[in-house]
């Protein structure tokens, strides 16, 4: 009974239909109050990925007939991230990557900034806040912090910034979000600049893009699956993957198909869940995750939504059995079999009947099966694992990197990852 209420509640939860629903009533509360359409645009001084998205803010702020509201917040608690400091150091690599890919401008030997420049730079944005000069000046200014100038920034009154920052936590809070780089439009979040495409495509929908027939400001990327230069030897991709990262679910499908198409040998690395291991997910943060990933998997086309979460037994039972399917050859299928049966089958991986029907149809026996619950070698792997992940500078899931290159976190660094393996087997060729 436990099982299907919660297949039919997360079915609901992530439904077209209730998503559409949301966004009528959206729009008649603001057509009966009959103001404009409102985007919020909340932004951290130090985060990384805030600078990329406020350089979108102009070009945006002129194409969409929106009134676009940014306010200032505070970094989200150790809660909502944990690992903090691999977070902020891999926020500056990162950060670096999608600007690049973007056509916006982060330093890619940027490191983390002074308190002081720091402080500066939000006394100085708080002063363009309340000048409304926001949209125009932030680029500016957080091109001076991350290029360690912020001390040429005017001189201007410091408490302003504290304020403006404990306002803005405030509206993100009643809003119901703790990350920063995060739009807002009637109801629904978008991260950063790789999110931007889905408010986008959003306001283009419903009218209020003054030139449709433009391109986007920040277009969708994922997959190309190009040409397949020939290699003298394989690249090897690592895989770190839970069990109960619904984000891991959407990318198993996508990796296998990616190594297949490179020829690139798959290593699978499977880790326990954060929560598994101690660290915690607050409520909203599953929430958002929950249906982030929904529209995440709309856009590759896999399906997503009846849920039976594994945490615990359906986690624990699901890794024993892929530690004995990888060396028998069915890793790969058991692996993304098992992540579908959590989150688009709502097929419970903590019962016997769930965990026995999908080994059986990734190629395993009744016997193999049961040999793998038996045998709880498992966490041993997935120890060596998690300390393989963290040595990566790493902590999530999917995470992943060719041939020892930097590694990448996240189902939204795919194309990423497939340059890459072209410069891994360009490297391979030149040897």
């Amino acid at each position: 009974m436990k099982s299907f209420i919660m297949r039919m509640v997360t079915t609901f939860i992530t439904s077209k239909g209730l998503r559409n629903f949301r966004r009528k009533v959206h729009a008649y509360r603001r057509k009966r109050s009959m103001q404009k359409p409102t985007v919020h645009y909340f932004h951290q001084v130090d985060d990384p990925y805030s600078h990329v998205a406020a350089q979108a803010l102009d070009a945006f702020a002129k194409r969409y007939d929106v009134v676009l509201t940014p306010w200032l917040v505070s970094a989200p608690d150790d809660a909502a991230a944990p690992e903090r400091e691999k977070l902020r150091h891999y926020a500056l690599r990162d950060a670096a990557r999608v600007a690049r890919e973007y056509g916006f401008e982060f330093p890619a030997d940027a490191a983390l900034p002074d308190a002081g420049h720091v402080a500066a730079s939000a006394a100085a944005l708080a002063a363009a806040l309340n000048d409304k000069t926001f949209v125009e000046s932030v680029p500016e200014i957080g091109t001076a912090l991350w290029h360690g100038e912020a001390g040429t920034l005017p001189t201007v009154a410091k408490d302003g910034s504290a304020k403006a920052i404990a306002a803005g936590d405030k509206k993100r809070k009643e809003f119901g979000h703790y990350l920063s780089a995060m739009f807002y439009f009637e109801g629904e979040w978008y991260w950063g600049i790789d999110r931007l495409h889905y408010l986008e495509t959003r306001l283009r929908e419903i009218g209020l893009d003054t030139t449709p027939a433009k391109p986007e400001i920040a277009p969708y990327r994922d997959l190309t699956l190009g040409a397949v230069p020939k290699a003298k030897s394989r690249p090897v991709i690592e895989y770190w993957f839970s069990f109960r990262s619904p984000y891991s679910w959407i990318s198993a499908p996508r990796m296998r198909r990616l190594a297949k198409h490179y020829d690139c040998e798959l290593q699978l690395r499977f880790i326990l869940p954060m929560v598994m291991r101690g660290l915690p997910v607050p409520s909203i943060k599953r929430m958002y995750i929950t249906l982030d990933t929904k529209r995440e998997a709309e856009s590759v086309g896999l399906p997503f939504g009846t849920i039976i979460d594994p945490v615990g037994a359906g986690a624990a039972r699901a890794l024993a059995v892929l530690n004995h399917a990888i060396p028998l050859g069915h890793g790969e299928a058991f692996a993304e079999l098992g992540m579908r049966a959590a989150f688009a089958d709502g097929i419970s991986l903590a019962s016997d009947a769930g965990m026995l029907d999908v080994a059986k149809r990734a190629g395993l026996t009744e016997a193999q099966t049961r040999a793998g619950l038996a045998d709880d070698s498992w966490q041993a792997k997935a120890e060596a694992n998690r300390e393989a992940l963290f040595a990566a500078g790493l902590w999530g899931a999917p995470s992943f990197r060719v041939d020892g290159k930097p590694a990448h976190w996240g189902q939204d660094r795919f194309w990423a990852l497939e340059q890459d393996i072209l410069d891994a087997i360009a490297e391979r060729n030149a040897q």
